[in-house]
């Protein structure tokens, strides 16, 4: 079983950036496609980003696109999402999460193992 921890939210202005990382322990992720998904208050979860096992494949929700990269480091059992020009809609919490072995990198039934999450707050 594979125990995923989020560091690296925090507040920041609208504009700024933040670097979040997704630290796993367990067990390798290095088999497994990785995701970031966000809930706002009051809205459902919903898909941010996401990875391959390998790091050649990325997958971005539209709003994120050119401003998040999502990026892995199997050497640290690691993943990460740098996020530049945040805006304040993109205030929420953000959950890092495994893929199942075979599933859909965009749906969130298809994450098997979720982090705890970290808050994200942007300011206008």
């Amino acid at each position: 079983q594979v125990q995923l921890v989020e560091s690296g939210g925090g507040l920041v202005q609208a504009g700024g950036s933040l670097r979040l990382s997704c630290a796993a322990s367990g067990r390798t992720i290095s088999i497994y496609g990785m995701g970031w998904f966000r809930q706002a208050p009051g809205k459902e979860r919903e898909f941010v980003s996401a990875i391959s096992d390998s790091g050649g494949s990325t997958y971005y929700e539209d709003s994120v696109k050119g401003r998040f990269t999502i990026s892995r480091d199997n050497t640290k059992n690691t993943v990460y999402l740098q996020m530049n020009n945040l805006k304040p809609e993109d205030t929420a919490v953000y959950y890092c999460a495994q893929r199942a072995y075979i599933g859909s990198y965009y749906l969130l039934n298809d994450y098997d193992y979720w982090g705890q999450g970290t808050q994200v707050t942007v300011s206008s």
